[in-house]
């Protein structure tokens, strides 16, 4: 009886011993800060989310696609397809751009005024993520879910009139999301003068929020801006400006620009463009 227990104590030490190797070795909590060295992304994701089992990846691979010009015939579109998640946003199209952007989309983010109307951009593997930045976005929802007329008082600019995607591929962005981007990330005041048009994140920053929340690793494309040439392109697609994006007095693109910079240079993020 002593012997068999012997050999059991035995077995549970050296079984101990491989897997605590195995964690020491693979597992980023069991590694001392100077220890952590950022590894290949096509082979490891050790930074766990906070919604882990959100899409039921154990290991999930995350790329944030913004609209910016600079994604203009840098052929990402295969690479781009590669993620395990691709998040997009407002009217950023698919179709015709392919071999900049890819075909695939898993997240969508857009709110009333950016979301497609068009159903020649429908796609029924693509969730819509609504980002709710005034009481009256959730009436629009309402109204135009229960086919109901839609008043377009209210809004910056005329929002959609009709929805081409169904009914269980929305949802509504968690507005704490939203709320860390601004108040956490940017630091932009809760109350700002009179005087002063308030300020909120670009639904690009908010994406990246999202994805830290629901991804082990986050990569970018398409987030960079040419400030000293105001006729550069905007966006990869339409004829827009950057002389657009200068005037615009509701985001802050300096502030987020340096804010993306610092998750850049310490590694938090990776910048395909």
């Amino acid at each position: 009886m002593k012997r068999i227990l012997l050999v059991f104590i035995l077995a549970a030490a050296v079984m101990y011993g491989i897997l605590h190797g195995n964690l020491w070795r693979n597992n980023f909590y069991w590694l001392p800060p100077t220890a952590v060295e950022r590894r290949n992304a096509l082979d490891t994701c050790f930074l766990k989310p906070a919604f882990e089992s959100l899409l039921g990846i154990p290991c999930r691979r995350c790329i944030v696609v913004g609209n910016g010009g600079v994604l203009r015939n840098k052929t990402l579109g295969e690479k781009i397809d590669s993620y395990d998640v691709i998040i997009r946003m407002n009217n950023g199209p698919v179709i015709g751009y392919e071999e900049d952007v890819g075909r695939r989309t898993t997240f969508r983010l857009s709110y009333p005024e950016s979301i497609f109307s068009d159903p020649i951009h429908y796609d029924p593997n693509t969730t819509v993520v609504l980002i709710v930045f005034k009481p009256r976005d959730l009436k629009w929802l309402w109204e135009i879910l229960g086919g109901q007329k839609i008043s377009v008082k209210g809004f910056w600019k005329k929002p959609a009139l009709n929805m081409i995607y169904k009914s269980s591929q929305i949802r509504i962005l968690d507005p704490s999301i939203t709320r860390k981007t601004a108040y956490e990330w940017l630091h932009f005041p809760t109350r700002f003068p009179k005087k002063e048009k308030p300020k909120h994140p670009t639904t690009g920053l908010i994406a990246i929020t999202l994805a830290f929340h629901i991804c082990h690793e986050v990569h970018l494309a398409g987030f960079k801006y040419d400030f000293t040439d105001r006729n550069s392109s905007l966006h990869y697609y339409g004829n827009e400006t950057m002389s657009q994006m200068m005037q615009n007095e509701y985001h802050n693109i300096t502030a987020e620009q340096k804010f993306l910079k610092k998750l850049i240079d310490k590694n938090f993020v990776v910048n395909l463009t």
